[in-house]
C-alpha cells in the first residue's frame, strides 16, 4: 500500500497564515483580511559589472545564485545602450543574472536569509529602514556572498554582491515594514538594532 505524500508548508508561510495575518489586520486596523500585506515574490539578482565578458566570472555568479536560492538563474541582457559602460542594447554578453522566487521556495529562502545569513554579516546593526521604493517593495544589497552557509570557502574566493528585492502586495510602506518585521527582519534603530 502506497503512502500518500505529506506536503508541509514552509515554517514562515504556516506562521503567516495561522498567526501573522490576523495580528497584522488588528495592528494596522484593516477592515478586510484582503488588505493585509503579503509577500508576492523575492527577486535575487547579480550584475556582472566590469567582468561582463569574463565567462568564468559569469559561471561563478550563476553557481552562487543556484546554490543560494535552489533555482537556476536567468541571464539578463542590456535593455538600453550606455556608452560610458561600453554596453549596447541587447548585446550578446549578459550584464547580469537573476532568480525570481515564489511560493514555498520564497518562504524557505526568506527564513534562511533572516535566521542564518543576516546574523553572519560582520558588524551588523540592522538593515536600513529607508530602502522601500514608492510601491512599498524593499530593496536590500548584500556586499559579499560569503554570508550564505550554502557556499563553501572555495566558492567565495571571487567576491561579488547580490541585490535582493522583496515584492510586497500592500497599501502603504508602513504596512510593508510591519510585514517584514513579523517575518523577523531586523531593522536598524537610531540607538542600535530593533
Amino acid at each position: 500500500m502506497a503512502k500518500a505524500a505529506v506536503s508541509t508548508a514552509p515554517r514562515l508561510k504556516a506562521l503567516y497564515d495561522s498567526t501573522y495575518k490576523s495580528e497584522l489586520q488588528a495592528e494596522l486596523e484593516l477592515s478586510n483580511v484582503h488588505q493585509v500585506p503579503s509577500l508576492e515574490k523575492i527577486v535575487v539578482s547579480v550584475g556582472t559589472g566590469k567582468a561582463k565578458d569574463d565567462k568564468r566570472n559569469l559561471e561563478v555568479v550563476k553557481n552562487t545564485l543556484t546554490k543560494v536560492t535552489g533555482q537556476a538563474p536567468v541571464e539578463r541582457l542590456a535593455k538600453k545602450s550606455i556608452a560610458g559602460f561600453k554596453i549596447r542594447k541587447g548585446m550578446g554578453a549578459p550584464i547580469g543574472v537573476s532568480v525570481t522566487l515564489r511560493g514555498a521556495r520564497m518562504y524557505e529562502f526568506l527564513d534562511r536569509f533572516v535566521n542564518v545569513s543576516l546574523p553572519r554579516v560582520r558588524d551588523f546593526h540592522g538593515i536600513k529602514a529607508k530602502a522601500f521604493d514608492k510601491g512599498g517593495n524593499y530593496n536590500l544589497g548584500v556586499t559579499e556572498q560569503s554570508i550564505f552557509p550554502e557556499l563553501s570557502f572555495e566558492e567565495t574566493q571571487h567576491l561579488h554582491g547580490l541585490q535582493i528585492t522583496f515584492v510586497i502586495k500592500n497599501e502603504d510602506k508602513t504596512h510593508s515594514r510591519a510585514l517584514l518585521e513579523k517575518f523577523g527582519m531586523p531593522f536598524e534603530k537610531a540607538g542600535g538594532v530593533k
